[in-house]
């Protein structure tokens, strides 16, 4: 019996040692078939067209085909669920955004993960500035007048964003929180909707991306008060940007909303590197920063999963405390 056992040792022993250079040879030969990005939107919107910008460049220098799947449903949740259930191994990726990143996981603590133990935080790949807008018939033209303004006519303020949770809410929340000012929040079904009542004046601010905003702005039909950026726009040179207020407290509205790649728990380090690598490389094409300027008024990014992980950890610690105001179901 002691025989078999020391031969049985041995044998799960050599079996171990050979098996130990496996683990970086797999890192050496990623990829080695397609990547996935879901989506947790559905195709045609802005998350699902970056994605696709960038899984068509970062396929290119991957020398493999990276597929976007797009798996709307439940508050992100359906692709979160996904993503978590997939093997670590840089083959599953998810486009995350700041509400599942951020707002969501700082608001709403009944949610079934947490990002920063069960997400590999690879890269930001867009950051999509904000603007604060009011309607023209306001005589605001700034945050301190904006502030001047509330204090000078307490409870007549209101707001409207797409619905309780969504950007435009949370950020007008935030806005509240940093100064001080008293406004109503007029929920809507869309963007659109809250533009349309601004422009007719029955509507008094609100806060959305330049994407949304820019065409209404320059055709004076809404007032840009502040831009959600530490410099100003150069298709807005007349609006100031956030520091310019005087507020630090408002960097929390910066960025607005932003892009990025996740993984599953656990990715190896090697394979977080090269994905890392390859955002960068996209982020720095010409042709990609045209479309993104153009097409999305957004800014390309580059970084380290580092900076990344450390970005969303202090802003996870900010909107946190915006929490103790801010109330979202479950």
């Amino acid at each position: 019996m002691r025989f078999q056992f020391t031969r049985r040792a041995a044998m799960l022993g050599v079996t171990a040692l050979l098996a130990l250079p496996a683990l970086p040879a797999l890192a050496q030969d990623y990829p080695s078939r397609p990547i996935k990005i879901l989506v947790a939107f559905g195709p045609g919107g802005s998350a699902d067209s970056i994605a696709r910008l960038y899984g068509q460049k970062m396929s290119d220098l991957l020398k493999t085909p990276v597929i976007v799947e797009n798996k709307p449903g439940a508050n992100q949740i359906l692709a979160i669920r996904t993503l978590m259930a997939s093997p670590p191994d840089g083959y599953t990726l998810y486009a995350a955004t700041a509400s599942s990143l951020i707002q969501n996981p700082a608001l709403r603590p009944g949610l079934p993960y947490d990002p920063l133990k069960d997400f590999t935080l690879v890269g930001m790949t867009v950051s999509n500035p904000g603007v604060i807008f009011v309607s023209p018939d306001l005589p605001i033209r700034t945050i301190k007048e904006l502030v001047a303004y509330s204090k000078a006519n307490p409870g007549k303020l209101n707001y409207g964003s797409a619905g309780l949770g969504t950007a435009g809410h949370l950020a007008a929340e935030a806005l509240i929180s940093a100064t001080g000012i008293q406004m109503t929040h007029v929920p809507f079904k869309t963007d659109a909707d809250v533009i349309r009542e601004i422009m007719a004046g029955n509507l008094h601010l609100g806060i959305m991306t330049t994407l949304n905003t820019v065409p209404a702005i320059q055709a004076g039909k809404i007032r840009a008060i502040a831009v959600t950026t530490p410099k100003r726009l150069p298709y807005l040179p007349d609006v100031e940007a956030l520091p310019e207020s005087g507020m630090k407290s408002l960097t929390v509205l910066d960025p607005h909303t932003f892009g990025s790649l996740v993984g599953p728990a656990g990715m190896p380090p090697a394979v977080v590197a090269r994905l890392s690598d390859a955002i960068n490389k996209v982020s720095a094409m010409p042709e990609v920063i045209k479309v993104v300027h153009e097409s999305f008024r957004s800014e390309p990014v580059t970084g380290t999963p580092e900076s990344f992980r450390k970005f969303v950890v202090d802003q996870l610690a900010i909107w946190r405390e915006i929490g103790k105001t801010v109330k979202l179901p479950d």
